[in-house]
């Protein structure tokens, strides 16, 4: 669930920013629950075993209703069971377990903190954005959390430890350096939470996570919250969990209906001039661009702005406090289009995006279903439209199967001439001499126009994962 709050300050989140307030009196978790949880969707929050203090501070954020995921997930996170959670993004997960959680620490906490309730999280917007969830959810409990993860000066993060808290949120490797370290002992956890396990694969956390869970007690409740279920999350979340409950609010890996999805097949080197065209002549209030680089999405936020559209870009090689003033620029409605990388995207929380637009296409069909779910959410439309090149056909045939459909293709593409882009001293042109349309003239490519079949890699063999050192992108 979205939080309606101010927003986490890059200071606020580099010295692991805290909330503390006047405890409020509940009762504990009530008694065990089923083994799956079978409720109504139109569930109010009212209707949840939450203390007072809870439901209040989500009426405070205009929160009525518990989304599928939460009515749930929450009733066996209180009753103490572990969860198993499927959901897609932007489905109110933090809340599904930030609740639990804080209910949980309300009742067990003592005069002074002791960590019981770790979440792991791949990213910092999402890390951040959980911190800040909590604080919002538990301002009227007294309770010490703090955030912690790379890119940023480790010392406000240790001061911040050092003094003690109930509840903290981490990256896995910073927190698997501190634990090293000796700054961080997890002997006191009672309430484990592993959220976006599959991105945690996908950027090769998952051996640290593992070292993680090694530190752990063995007597300790889990959630586990993945967006999609492949082998490898299955496993990992069976050494996890025991006699979870399992809750799935849509199938894995399948896109909202209310979305509406469209292919343009163009050549690489026409791709600028096609987004531009795409973002000036459709109705699109906010847009979210995602590059498969960090390089890329600056060399398309360079064109852009040189065609007259304001953009931003947000990716790992950043920093903490560039990337927090993107989002907040793109949340005010400062710049209509941000571009991001996948991994800097998936902790991002915006409300309000009408458009999606894959510049370049993933090479994980499951990838594509996330991106396009940070636009349609709490019910409204949204639109996600793709480019793809002959390179990415074979990208395309994948994320098709995986839908089982075919995404709709775009009748004609806009590829009208478009100015060289500068950059230095050198002239990049976008296309060839030979291939370029005449100046005045806007060309559309017929649907039935095919290219050449892409190339394999014949290399062979798996692609290695990156490590945890690596920059995000």
């Amino acid at each position: 669930m979205a939080v309606a709050a101010a927003a986490v300050t890059a200071v606020g989140v580099i010295a692991g920013e805290q909330r503390r307030g006047p405890r409020a009196s509940g009762a504990g978790f009530p008694p065990p629950a089923h083994s799956r949880s079978v409720v109504d969707p139109s569930v109010t929050f009212d209707e949840l075993p939450l203390i007072a203090s809870l439901r209040a501070a989500v009426a405070a954020v205009g929160y009525q209703r518990a989304t599928p995921i939460q009515a749930q997930a929450i009733p066996p996170a209180l009753a103490g069971r572990d969860v198993l959670g499927c959901a897609q993004t932007g489905t109110g997960k933090t809340a599904a377990f930030a609740l639990p959680i804080l209910q949980h620490i309300d009742r067990v906490a003592g005069r002074g903190p002791r960590l019981r309730a770790l979440v792991v999280t791949p990213t910092r917007e999402l890390a951040a954005q959980i911190g800040q969830s909590l604080a919002v959810y538990g301002r009227d409990l007294t309770f010490w959390h703090t955030v912690v993860f790379g890119g940023v000066h480790e010392r406000p993060q240790i001061a911040e430890l050092e003094r003690g808290v109930d509840v903290l949120v981490a990256t896995p490797g910073r927190l698997l350096d501190l634990l090293e370290r000796g700054f961080v002992r997890l002997d006191d956890v009672e309430v484990f939470v592993l959220d976006e396990a599959d991105r945690m694969l996908d950027m090769g956390f998952i051996h640290d996570v593992r070292r993680i869970t090694r530190a752990l007690p063995p007597a300790r409740q889990t959630l586990f919250f993945s967006a999609t279920m492949p082998v490898e999350i299955r496993e990992l979340a069976d050494g996890l969990l025991h006699d979870p409950v399992y809750v799935a609010v849509t199938p894995p890996a399948t896109a909202a209906d209310h979305i509406e999805q469209r292919i343009y097949f163009t050549e690489k080197a026409r791709k600028p001039g096609l987004l531009v065209d795409l973002l000036k002549s459709t109705d699109a209030q906010r847009t979210l661009v995602f590059s498969r680089t960090k390089h890329g999405a600056n060399r398309v936020v360079k064109y852009l702005e040189r065609d007259g559209i304001h953009a931003n870009a947000i990716h790992g090689n950043k920093s903490q406090a560039a990337r927090v003033r993107a989002l907040e620029g793109f949340r005010r409605g400062e710049f209509p289009v941000l571009v991001a990388t996948d991994i800097a995207a998936r902790g991002l929380d915006v409300s309000g995006i009408t458009h999606v637009i894959n510049y370049d296409l993933p090479n994980e069909p499951e990838t594509y279903v996330h991106r396009i779910g940070r636009t349609a959410r709490a019910g409204a439309s949204g639109v996600a439209l793709s480019l793809c090149d002959p390179e990415e056909r074979e990208h395309l045939a994948g994320i098709e199967r995986l839908l089982g459909r075919r995404l709709e293709r775009s009748a004609s593409e806009p590829v009208g001439s478009r100015k060289p882009l500068r950059r230095d001293a050198q002239t990049i042109h976008l296309a060839s001499a030979a291939r370029e349309p005449p100046p005045s003239s806007t060309v559309l490519r017929p649907l039935d126009a095919s290219f050449p079949a892409p190339v394999r890699d014949r290399r062979g063999g798996p692609r290695t994962r990156p490590s945890r050192h690596a920059a995000l992108r």
